[in-house]
């Protein structure tokens, strides 16, 4: 949704200024990174911004994946618990979690940052112990990648097991029906 010719990608560059974009006219993250990480106030702006843009197409996603017979969809929202507003629409969370030190250092070393500027960065989330309290499922990806391979796999096996997603299909079935019925009642009342 950030991408150039979007509406959110137009409001970004309107209200954070062309500074902020790559010599090929994309949004440079990190430098909207830099800016929204030390002011929470353009953070908020930012979020205002993106979450509606990025809700509507995770819904038209999940849609799509449902017509095409998946048993469940994983969305991928990083600040899912320190938004608050899309875990009502979970079934379930998924923490994928590792402890403090390791996460101070896999994001200095992925994202290139000072510690301080990754503490920055840490500091505007919840706390993962508290993450994990909201969490209905928690990966520990603290240790070897063959571990953290084994927890999702259990994990995949007991989403597939699961007959949650037989809710969502029946909610389509019925508000297809009253789509139906209202746009056949449409046509007959006028």
């Amino acid at each position: 949704v950030v991408q150039p010719h979007f509406t959110a990608y137009r409001r970004i560059v309107r209200y954070f200024g062309t500074e902020i974009l790559l010599e090929n006219g994309e949004i440079n993250r990190e430098a909207l990174g830099n800016i929204i990480f030390s002011h929470p106030e353009k953070r908020q702006l930012l979020n205002s911004i993106t979450h509606p843009e990025i809700q509507k197409e995770m819904l038209k996603q999940v849609l799509k994946y449902f017509v095409l017979g998946y048993r469940y969809v994983i969305l991928d929202i990083p600040l899912l618990f320190e938004t608050n507003r899309l875990t009502k629409f979970m079934k379930y969370t998924v923490l994928v979690y590792c402890d403090p030190p390791t996460q101070l250092s896999r994001l200095m070393k992925r994202n290139g940052l000072s510690q301080a500027e990754a503490e920055a960065r840490i500091a505007s989330q919840l706390p993962l112990g508290e993450k994990r309290k909201l969490a209905s499922h928690v990966i520990d990806n603290s240790g070897e990648r063959e571990s953290t391979r084994r927890q999702v796999l259990s994990l995949h096996a007991r989403l597939e097991a699961s007959l949650g997603f037989l809710r969502l299909a029946a909610g389509t079935v019925v508000a297809a029906l009253g789509g139906l019925v209202y746009l056949l009642l449409r046509r007959f009342v006028s």
